[in-house]
């Protein structure tokens, strides 16, 4: 991977919190390596509370903020905010919390978010799981930003899905809720098959490595008694595999801010929506700005 090149300038990256690594990914007392807006970190926990990282690249440095959080390790290179985003729905105590996938993608944090927030590419990408023919229109939905948080949600979605969920028996209308609370962190709440007065939690924490390759964090906070970790983490896999070739494949590797620069359609609101909140925020890095 490069480095030199690709070291992040962008202040409003910097000084933000970045997940670094799964803590079920820590093997205690071992020095690990990864990379963070073209630095290289080295990482070390104790496998309960406690971890630390520092720039790998300079012996002599402190370490960097670091916090635990949603079961990740999370650093910043910069100042960091005083607090992370919460997930309400993670600390309720019937919930299934774990990290589903952590996987390499050869393209830009912010690509990843906006593929994550598209409803319409489910029955083409997603056959069988997430979608399917005819099945294919985007209805109509609401974009706002939290005036509180700063958050920017997309609601009122709802799309046909054959198997919403590991746990899902036939097809249904599956109700969406999509919130972006970070740059480069998104969360969708979906109509849970177990509870229907409660949603299911997938939330896609981007690493960015570089400016143009992540390692993609999927957590899900599931209620689902019925099926194993193994199944649970099998099926979001298999959604992020799907994924995968077509985040690689995209053209600039960078998100262009330009709403000009790719063609948008109605079910594109959330994504146009999301550009400008970037652009908005002044955000350079993973971007092509206007």
């Amino acid at each position: 991977m490069r480095a030199i090149d690709e070291i992040c300038v962008d202040p409003i990256i910097l000084n933000q919190w970045h997940p670094i690594v799964a803590l079920n990914e820590i093997v205690v007392g071992a020095v690990g390596q990864t990379m963070l807006l073209g630095q290289r970190l080295s990482y070390q926990g104790n496998g309960e509370d406690q971890a630390t990282a520092w720039v790998a690249a300079d012996p002599s440095t402190t370490s960097i903020p670091t916090l635990l959080k949603f079961g990740y390790l999370w650093g910043c290179l910069g100042e960091p905010p005083a607090t992370l985003f919460d997930i309400a729905e993670y600390d309720e105590p019937d919930r299934r919390n774990l990290n589903s996938a952590s996987i390499g993608v050869h393209c830009s944090a912010p690509r990843a978010v906006e593929n994550f927030l598209d409803m319409g590419h489910f029955p083409f990408v997603h056959t069988g799981y997430l979608g399917e023919e005819p099945h294919s229109e985007v209805l109509e939905y609401q974009v706002s930003i939290d005036a509180d948080t700063g958050d920017l949600w997309a609601t009122e979605c709802i799309f046909w899905q054959p198997m919403a969920a590991a746990s899902a028996i036939g097809g249904q209308m599956v109700d969406y809720l999509y919130r972006v609370p970070h740059p480069y962190c998104t969360l969708l709440y979906k109509s849970c098959p177990a509870d229907k007065s409660r949603m299911d939690v997938v939330a896609l924490f981007n690493q960015p490595l570089t400016s143009t390759q992540i390692r993609g964090h999927m957590l899900m906070s599931y209620l689902d008694e019925d099926n194993d970790l193994v199944a649970l983490r099998h099926f979001a896999q298999t959604i992020f595999a799907q994924d995968k070739p077509i985040l690689e494949n995209q053209y600039p590797k960078e998100l262009p801010l330009d709403p000009r620069a790719e063609t948008p359609i109605r079910a594109d609101k959330i994504a146009i929506a999301y550009r400008r909140w970037l652009s908005e925020l002044g955000v350079t890095y993973g971007v092509i700005p206007v």
